[in-house]
């Protein structure tokens, strides 16, 4: 019988045929890893260049905002000056102390930047005492014409001033060996228009170091008769100009829009080479990408240019760099794909279907976030089309209608029957009453995110000098009492808001018939102090006292007396930015007591902003 040929044992597979199915898996494999790593790299560069398309959006729309709120600060400082040029121009003699009435309302919180206002007026060489003769006979005495030669004899004298930062007055310099401000008050009286110069360095500050120095412009409106009453109804009269410095005025006018997402650069383009007036720095470290924008603004008779320079605070979330974390995931995934594929490849579609949820999942928070950005864009847009309505096209008109009605009740109000004389003093009233109301709904729209100037502040000095507003119109009849009370680091202006407001509140809601009597005091509550504002009001009822400082909010019983419903919301906004808590309780012996608390040393993470920089005088 033959050895081994009756076996019957198949061979399995050997190397030969297993290699083909190793290769098949190796191969499915790579194309998996291939797919995975370009899949992520389209991502990567997707997310990158959507970041980049975003960016560049957000820097375009913050060009615009800010471009948008200088156009319209100027527009608000010549709609000012061309009210302030009719006023002087509709006295029938104007002298020193209707030019002091006009101009009483003008201050460095209304028109920021601003230095000063004054009357200019030409006259000749030979003009020269006869003009001196003529305005101190309107009540400046002390008026003394300074001309400087010059080729023409013709000469720009101040004759009326009045500073805005409590420098020395001008009355008396000519103004004619300025150059840009000679250029802008001709091209004023050739255009009947308001006209602001181009930039030059006031001769205040050739004593300052050179890093305080700043570029300053001017702002001409002329003055003609328009009084039926004067003897020279028609004709030219002067000038009124306005000064601003460029660096305040950028800074004032544009830092709650521009905040710390993007760098701006104001340029004069009247110059022979556009000269940069002013800059905004943010804290924010600016970048190159996107690229700066440049965009022209329309001024008054000119055209400023604004180059704006994004920041890293331009798109929160930016730093996150999703391009990269698209790398990081998709490598990731690729790696778990590739080996879920080598382990089991008999779950690849599964796999492949997790990945497609991940994916789509991951594609709707993009729009979401995309939607949300949207949104929060448009609202901040509404917010800054609010503001500019507000600021321009309630405040300037409201100004004029209160204006003159004051003049026609100052002028006219002898000629009139009673019955026009009623009407007259109800438009006059009303138009106060609506002043009231807007001005309350900017403080409080303000009161949140306007910069805090912190210093150390007297509270007793504020109160004083509130109080002794409040008893001004009848001392009598009014009783503040002010004991002693610290200093602690705050705003002043915003402070003195607060007193206002509660001390206003507590004259205001006093019974008829009853002498209003105010009680401010303080005591140390811990490490910040509590002042108290005690009165003999009508009192808030128990039940309503979490609810009278949110906004539009009036306790029972007010509903008798004028209010907005803002100042305690004012004051409760105020306060909260200074670290501080409100509060309201019974006063013994009839009334309420109102307080506030705070701190006695300024907090650590409350940045402290440098009070604003002198301003420049008018004319020079």
């Amino acid at each position: 019988m033959g050895g081994g040929t009756g076996s019957s044992t198949s061979p399995g597979p050997g190397p030969g045929a297993r290699a083909p199915g190793r290769r098949r898996s190796l191969l499915v494999l790579t194309l998996v890893v291939a797919l995975g790593l370009f899949g992520t790299a389209l991502a990567a560069v997707a997310l990158h260049r959507a970041d980049e398309d975003r960016a560049a959006r957000a820097l375009s729309q913050q060009t615009m905002i800010v471009a948008q709120t200088v156009a319209a600060e100027i527009r608000r400082y010549s709609t000012s000056l061309s009210d302030l040029a009719a006023a002087v121009g509709a006295q029938s003699r104007l002298e020193s102390a209707e030019f002091t009435a006009i101009v009483a309302a003008v201050d460095r919180q209304r028109l920021p930047g601003a230095s000063g206002v004054a009357v200019v007026v030409p006259a000749r060489t030979e003009q020269i005492p006869a003009v001196q003769r003529f305005w101190r006979d309107r009540g400046d005495d002390g008026l003394t014409l300074r001309p400087v030669p010059t080729p023409s004899g013709e000469h720009l004298f101040v004759v009326l001033h009045r500073s805005l930062d409590g420098g020395d007055s001008l009355r008396g310099r000519d103004v004619t060996v300025i150059a840009p401000a000679t250029e802008a008050l001709r091209l004023s009286q050739q255009t009947r228009q308001v006209t602001i110069s181009t930039t030059y360095r006031l001769m205040k500050d050739a004593g300052l170091p050179t890093a305080q120095q700043q570029l300053s412009f001017l702002l001409a409106a002329p003055v003609y008769s328009t009084s039926p009453a004067a003897s020279d109804i028609g004709e030219f009269r002067g000038w009124l100009a306005l000064t601003l410095r460029g660096e305040d005025f950028l800074s004032q006018a544009i830092s709650v829009v521009a905040r710390d997402a993007v760098g701006v650069t104001l340029f004069d383009t009247g110059a022979r080479t556009p000269l940069p007036v002013a800059s905004w720095r943010p804290r924010a470290p600016l970048r190159d990408d996107p690229a700066p924008r440049d965009v022209a603004v329309p001024v008054p008779q000119r055209t400023w240019r604004l180059v704006v320079r994004p920041t890293d605070r331009l798109m929160p979330g930016a730093d996150m760099h999703l391009d990269l974390a698209a790398w990081v995931i998709g490598t990731v995934l690729t790696t778990l794909l590739a080996g879920l594929t080598g382990t089991v490849l008999t779950s690849r579609n599964r796999a492949l279907r997790r990945v497609d949820e991940a994916t789509t999942a991951l594609r709707h928070d993009i729009e979401r976030r995309e939607a949300v950005e949207q949104q929060l864009r448009q609202r901040e847009a509404e917010l800054v089309g609010f503001a500019g309505i507000v600021a321009h096209d309630l405040r300037s008109p409201l100004a004029r209608i209160t204006g003159f009605a004051d003049f026609l009740r100052e002028e006219a109000a002898a000629r009139l029957d009673p019955v026009h004389r009623d009407f007259l003093e109800r438009l006059y009233g009303g138009a106060q009453r609506m002043q009231v109301l807007i001005d309350d709904l900017l403080d409080y729209a303000t009161a949140e995110n306007r910069t805090l100037n912190t210093t150390m502040v007297d509270l007793k000095a504020l109160a004083d000098e509130v109080a002794h507003e409040r008893q001004g119109a009848q001392p009598g009849d009014t009783l503040i009492v002010v004991d002693p009370l610290p200093s602690v680091p705050g705003d002043a202006t915003l402070l003195r808001q607060v007193l206002d407001n509660l001390i206003g509140n507590a004259v205001k809601y006093t019974a008829e018939g009853h002498q209003p009597y105010v009680r401010i005091s303080s005591r140390p509550e811990g490490d910040a102090v509590r002042i108290d504002v005690a009165d003999r009001g009508i009192g808030v009822p128990e039940e309503q006292r979490d609810a009278v400082f949110t906004a539009f909010a009036r306790a029972a019983g007010s509903e008798a007396y004028p209010g907005t419903g803002l100042g305690l919301a004012i004051v409760h906004r105020i306060v909260e930015r200074h670290g501080g808590r409100t509060g309201v309780d019974d006063n013994p012996g009839g009334g309420s007591r109102f307080w506030f608390t705070l701190p006695l040393a300024a907090r650590p993470t409350e940045a402290t902003a440098a009070a604003p920089a002198g301003w420049a005088m008018a004319g020079q």
